[in-house]
């Protein structure tokens, strides 16, 4: 592996780097964010209509394998079924491109190829005839990118850095960034003038973003493990770790089966559900993940405050407790938006209060995980690992389109409160058994460097304490 840049502090205390992995993941998402918000809408008022339709290439036949797979469904229970293929898919390739990036072609030749993948998806987007195109273009693309970021960010910091949880909250607020432009651009673009601007400026963000990462290629940790270079087998502490991490990440596909329901049925219920007036004007529904965004970054700010100003006390929690906590937020922001969903008119300052409790749950569960698998996770299959928070998205969101069958049987509250109680079980693993699994994972990694002569940063093999922090 390269040496972790420790001693560099340029970008905010990180890594000059950090912020150029920062900047191009905050381009990417900046697409993959206004495809996400326009992805319902576009399917549901514009594609599947009876003039549009029988123009899609392929569509029909498509329609025919997702009913033979998954029975027959409305128009709008396909579309919601588009959508988690879409979301779904898209998370699992950076399994693929991950291996490809650690392995064979190099993590930097690989983001290249996925950001002019995904660039030429969006731009596919502009013809309805190419909309299947379109979405395999961008799964291709995102699975090259997604997967190798994140290992790159893991190479600019020693395990023992305490840094590296907080580097990831960066990460984070980089990628709300381009979530809180994306919809005042695309989102506006697409809802006001017309869908196919709106897909348009997605690409071109995707190409900005290609040239921020080879602007800053120097400061990026070297391409390191091909398959041409001897790669030892995995020990037994190494598997020990792996098993733990993907028992840990098993929250993670029911908290987003959950939580992706904010960014696609509720779009549509919103739009008539919600009064969405302020001072005459009616908000586009599409703003709300501007606002969901802005929300986002001001949690990820104060809880990496937050957890700083703990650490000096000796009071920060684990990485697992924060994940479950996070998965305890989900339920009770989707218990809330049940109870809402019973008002003949939801106004406003209720649906964004939702989102103030959703967006305060990602800062809990998301940066903690990746900093657990990128801290314990074998250097020769980190990004692998890293990916595997992807797949278990990606299990959440193909969850989310077999969910949508049940929305117009069951009604939008009794739907909502049904999703609530996916998290639940998570919750109580990560409460329950917190200290075990930090205990597998602490004496895995002890074992890890001894082996190599290394010397782990706890050598007190008692039972790990459940207020402090191992990110």
């Amino acid at each position: 592996m390269t040496s972790p840049a420790s001693g560099d502090t340029a970008f905010f205390g990180h890594p000059k780097g950090l912020g150029y992995l920062a900047g191009t993941e905050g381009w990417e998402r900046f697409s993959f964010f206004g495809m996400q918000a326009l992805l319902m809408l576009y399917i549901t008022k514009h594609l599947l209509t009876p003039e549009v339709a029988p123009s899609v290439i392929g569509l029909a036949s498509f329609r025919k394998l997702v009913s033979a797979l998954f029975g027959p469904m409305t128009d709008f229970a396909f579309a919601v079924q588009i959508f988690g293929l879409y979301g779904g898919f898209i998370l699992v390739t950076p399994l693929i491109g991950a291996w490809l990036g650690d392995r064979v072609y190099g993590r930097t030749r690989m983001v290249t190829i996925g950001v002019l993948l995904m660039a030429a998806g969006h731009f596919a987007m502009a013809s309805e005839a190419t909309f299947l195109l379109a979405l395999l273009l961008l799964i291709l693309g995102g699975g090259c990118i997604t997967g190798n970021m994140k290992p790159q960010i893991s190479g600019l910091y020693a395990p023992e850095d305490s840094r590296r949880t907080r580097a990831f909250v960066i990460y984070q607020i980089a990628i709300n960034l381009g979530a809180l432009i994306s919809p005042l651009i695309i989102g506006t673009l697409g809802e006001k003038i017309g869908f196919h601007w709106g897909f348009g400026a997605a690409g071109i963000g995707m190409l900005v973003g290609l040239v921020v990462y080879l602007f800053g290629r120097r400061h990026i940790p070297p391409d390191v493990g091909t398959e041409r270079e001897a790669v030892p087998p995995l020990t037994r502490a190494q598997w020990i770790s792996i098993g733990t991490l993907l028992l840990v990440l098993t929250p993670v596909i029911f908290a987003t089966a959950t939580a992706v329901q904010a960014y696609g049925i509720m779009i549509i219920w919103a739009e008539t559900a919600v009064d969405r007036k302020v001072f005459g004007f009616e908000m586009p529904v599409s703003w709300i993940f501007t606002i969901e965004a802005i929300m986002t970054i001001a949690w990820l700010f104060l809880c990496n405050r937050l957890w700083a100003r703990w650490k000096r006390q000796g009071r920060e929690p684990n990485d697992l407790t924060k994940h479950g906590f996070g998965n305890v937020l989900v339920v009770l922001s989707f218990l809330i938006i049940a109870v809402l969903a019973t008002m003949p008119k939801v106004p406003l300052i209720g649906w964004i209060g939702f989102y103030v409790i959703l967006t305060f749950s990602f800062a809990w569960y998301g940066p903690p995980v990746l900093s657990l698998i990128s801290r314990f996770a074998p250097p020769s299959v980190n990004g692998v690992m890293l990916s595997m928070y992807s797949f278990a998205a990606a299990l959440g969101f193909f969850l989310v389109g077999y969910m949508g069958r049940f929305y117009e049987p069951l009604g939008p509250p009794l739907f909502f409160l049904v999703n609530a109680m996916l998290p639940v079980g998570g919750a109580l693993m990560l409460f329950l058994f917190n200290r075990p699994l930090m205990r597998l994972l602490e004496t895995a990694e002890r074992e890890q460097l001894a082996n190599v002569g290394g010397a782990a940063p706890n050598t007190d093999m008692s039972p790990i304490p459940a207020n402090v922090n191992q990110g």
